[in-house]
């Protein structure tokens, strides 16, 4: 005998079990960060993996292997920034002396045409942001070697990857196992989009960042603006948080040009140059390297990044775009759960699927009428 539930019951069942849902995340995130990010990593070197494996390397070898080049590049970026932060820091003084000689010129301002205005303290400004940097600059670069150097990324993260990649065949085995005999077709099927589209993810925005840190360096040196690796490179990292993280990556270059350059030209033409480019990455450099497999509405993305934001700050905000892109891809293949995946996926695609069936539904109704 079916119990039937009314529809408000379902609705309250259904927040219920989001709320469990978000709740668990946000406390288990010092697990399931990790995890994912291992998982996603080793989507992303499991080619390299298999290609060693292909020249006969033994699997132990071919998985460790990978797992060190892969430490390897990512601990030259980090020494990179460390050694870019540190160049930066100090410049500290000369941003300082700008930052008072413009409120000067504002307060003069102020006090000439604004009555009874009260003029800015630049003492607040030098207490509140340039003596902690002053006195944490240092810290602050160790403590992003720190936080790097800590169990959970030094030793953990590695360690998940080496297991996902070596138990890999394991792990598909084990997901086929879970499913009837008729579903297995389909499942292998959503696997393989799955580690495409991560694949097509990681590689592709690393490849964009690439690109966009040349580009922008070429720019801002150009331009004769310090410590241009830093900002091109910072801005294109950014990059992989949609719509925020190039206004973020450009904000900081335009800054440090109007406080160090006594010409707003400068300012006009980082601002330009950031413009021109992130033009080129959002309709030429994101849309054929990435390729339209990850490509969410920007409804869809801006959600998915509150979201992300709220249940794991900075690391949910990355995290959740190849999520909802797993999701879209999974959802597309799952029977009854086929608008949902419409509704991740993005906007152009979805009319061009809906003009093509409505063009076939109009071909059949001729068809139809021609027979009669």
């Amino acid at each position: 005998m079916k119990v039937k539930f009314a529809f408000y019951v379902k609705l309250v069942i259904l927040m219920l079990g989001l709320v469990l849902v978000v709740f668990i995340m946000r406390e288990a995130k010092s697990i399931l960060v990790p995890l994912l990010v291992s998982g996603l990593l080793a989507i992303m070197i499991s080619p390299l993996t298999s290609f060693l494996e292909r020249l006969r390397f033994p699997k132990a070898l071919a998985v460790g292997l990978s797992v060190i080049l892969l430490l390897a590049a990512i601990s030259a970026l980090v020494y990179f920034f460390y050694n870019q932060i540190l160049r930066f820091a100090d410049d500290l003084t000369l941003l300082e002396q700008r930052v008072s000689y413009y409120l000067g010129i504002l307060n003069a301002y102020i006090e000439e045409n604004l009555e009874g205005v009260v003029p800015i303290s630049g003492d607040n400004i030098q207490q509140t942001i340039f003596q902690y940097l002053y006195e944490n600059a240092a810290g602050l670069t160790q403590g992003i070697i720190a936080t790097a150097g800590t169990l959970t990324m030094v030793l953990i993260m590695p360690i998940y990857i080496f297991l996902f990649l070596y138990f890999r065949n394991f792990l598909i085995e084990f997901i086929l196992m879970s499913f009837e005999e008729r579903h297995k077709i389909k499942v292998k099927n959503v696997i393989y989009k799955v580690k495409l589209v991560v694949q097509n993810y990681i590689i592709g925005m690393f490849i964009v960042i690439c690109v966009l840190a040349v580009l922008n360096s070429i720019a801002l040196l150009s331009l004769g603006i310090k410590h241009a690796f830093l900002f091109a490179g910072f801005a294109a990292l950014l990059n992989v948080i949609p719509f925020l993280g190039p206004f973020l990556g450009a904000t900081l270059p335009i800054m440090y040009a109007f406080l160090t350059k006594d010409s707003l030209w400068y300012v006009f033409g980082v601002f330009l140059a950031f413009y021109v480019i992130q033009l080129l990455e959002s309709n030429l450099f994101t849309p054929k390297i990435v390729g339209g497999k990850v490509s969410m509405n920007p409804l869809m993305t801006i959600i998915a990044l509150f979201v992300g934001n709220f249940i794991w700050g900075l690391a949910g905000m990355i995290l959740f775009i190849p999520g909802m892109a797993i999701l879209k891809v999974i959802f597309d293949e799952v029977e009854g759960m086929e608008p949902y995946g419409f509704l991740l996926g993005d906007t152009h695609s979805a009319q061009k699927k809906m003009n093509r069936k409505s063009l076939r539904e109009q071909i059949r109704v001729v068809r139809g009428r021609f027979r009669l």
